[in-house]
């Protein structure tokens, strides 16, 4: 991955974790109105991103940011389930009972379901608007950007108490 590339998906997943106020490693507390700038922000640096890493042709680009952007709309709704949990977690850090650790888990686990049930029910229409190659790229830079995501979650996320 070219260094501005990597900078860029950095920058998305510091911009995440930044925006997930409550936990004990992430104390400061942003803005509401704030919020709504930081994930525009997120969502344009990841199509900068994307477009920088797909090398689409005219026609393909034309085809593709449609469903680019249905996707990040419905991808999006699964991160607001996400965060919501995180919130909870950072919520209940210092007075987690089985019973909401037990909620929190399976909250998490539903959402990881349903984020692989929308990676597949979104692979036919991309498949209907790229060529295999362009497909498996996007996929693949998803699973980059999820991977930076997700290791910044872990790593400033505390484990239970």
């Amino acid at each position: 991955m070219e260094r501005k590339g990597r900078r860029i998906v950095i920058m998305v997943a510091l911009a995440l974790v930044l925006s997930l106020s409550g936990l004990p490693a992430l104390a400061q507390e942003k803005p509401a109105d704030n919020m709504q700038l930081v994930w525009e922000k997120i969502r344009a640096d990841k199509k900068l991103f994307v477009s920088e890493n797909m090398g689409l042709t005219e026609s393909e680009a034309k085809a593709f940011w449609p469903v680019y952007d249905s996707y990040q709309k419905d991808w999006m709704k699964l991160n607001d389930r996400a965060i919501a949990v995180i919130k909870d977690y950072a919520d209940n850090y210092n007075s987690m009972t089985n019973d909401k650790a037990k909620k929190l888990i399976d909250e998490y686990v539903g959402i990881q379901a349903d984020q692989q049930k929308m990676r597949e029910s979104y692979l036919p229409k991309f498949r209907k608007v790229l060529p295999e190659i362009k497909v498996a790229r996007y996929y693949q830079l998803e699973n980059k950007i999820s991977a930076v995501v997700n290791y910044e979650l872990a790593r400033n996320i505390p484990l239970v108490k």
